[in-house]
C-alpha cells in the first residue's frame, strides 16, 4: 500500500471540493447577475465595460451568464468601475424593490405658492427610496373664471396622461388642449403651466424624471409644496 499517495490524493480531493464549493458559492450569490444589473443600470454595453476594466466583452458576457468563474482581481476591476466595494458581490442581496401605496394613505397637497390653488396632487411613490422616477396623481380644478396659469420649470422631463376631463398645457410657445386618453412628454426645463378647461375637474397622471436621476436621488419636481405629513410618512420629492 502506497501511504505516500494517500495524502496527495486527499489533498487533490480537498482542492476539487474547494473548487466546487467556490463555484456553488458564486452561483448562490448570483455574482454574474449582479454585474449585469450594475451594467444595465448605467446603460453600459459589454464593450464599454471592457474598455474600463481591461477585460474582453466575450469574457464579461461569460462572466455574467456564469460560464466562467471570476477572480478577485477581475471582480475588483468591475467593482471600481461602478464605485462599489468588493464586498458588494458577496453580501446577502436585499429583496427586490416592491412598494404598495394605498389610496387612503396618500397625502393630498395644494399647488405651491398660490393663494387659491388651481390644482392638487398626491405623490404615488414617496415611500420608495432612491426612486428613479416621481409619479403623481393630479386634479386640476374647473372654475368659471380661471386666473392666468402660473408657469414653472424644473430640470428634466415630464410625462402627463389625462384620466378625466380636459386640460390645456402651455410649454414655451406651444399650447395644446388634451382630452381623456391623450398624453404629452416634454422637457420640463422650459416654463410650462396647466389649465383645466370645461365644466368638470381634470384628473391626470404625471411622471417626472431628472436627467441625472439614474445616479442621484430625485430632488424637486413641479412645485415644492410646504406641507406637514402624517407621522411616519416621508415627504415626497416634489
Amino acid at each position: 500500500m502506497n501511504t505516500l499517495a494517500d495524502p496527495i490524493q486527499e489533498e487533490m480531493q480537498r482542492t476539487l471540493a474547494d473548487a466546487e464549493t467556490a463555484e456553488q458559492f458564486i452561483a448562490e450569490k448570483q455574482i454574474g447577475e449582479r454585474i449585469r444589473r450594475l451594467r444595465l443600470k448605467k446603460s453600459m454595453g459589454l464593450v464599454e465595460l471592457g474598455k474600463h476594466t481591461g477585460l474582453s466583452a466575450s469574457f464579461l458576457s461569460q462572466l455574467e451568464t456564469g460560464r466562467v468563474v471570476p477572480t478577485l482581481r477581475n471582480l475588483a476591476r468591475i467593482a471600481m468601475v461602478f464605485s462599489k466595494d468588493l464586498t458588494y458581490f458577496f453580501e446577502t442581496e436585499p429583496s427586490a424593490l416592491f412598494r404598495v401605496h394605498r389610496r387612503k394613505e396618500r397625502v393630498r397637497l395644494p399647488q405651491t405658492g398660490a393663494d387659491t390653488p388651481s390644482y392638487f396632487f398626491e405623490s404615488l411613490g414617496y415611500m420608495v427610496p432612491d426612486r428613479q422616477m416621481d409619479p403623481y396623481f393630479a386634479e386640476f380644478l374647473a372654475r368659471p373664471e380661471n386666473p392666468e396659469p402660473r408657469a414653472h420649470a424644473h430640470p428634466g422631463y415630464e410625462f402627463l396622461y389625462i384620466l378625466g376631463g380636459e386640460l390645456t398645457v402651455r410649454h414655451g410657445n406651444h399650447k395644446e388642449t388634451l382630452e381623456v386618453g391623450d398624453s404629452v412628454y416634454f422637457e420640463s426645463g422650459t416654463p410650462h403651466s396647466y389649465e383645466c378647461v370645461g365644466a368638470v375637474n381634470c384628473a391626470a397622471l404625471i411622471v417626472t424624471m431628472q436627467p441625472t436621476q439614474l445616479s442621484h436621488p430625485p430632488t424637486r419636481a413641479p412645485h415644492p409644496p410646504a406641507a406637514t405629513f402624517p407621522k411616519g410618512k416621508a415627504e415626497p420629492a416634489l
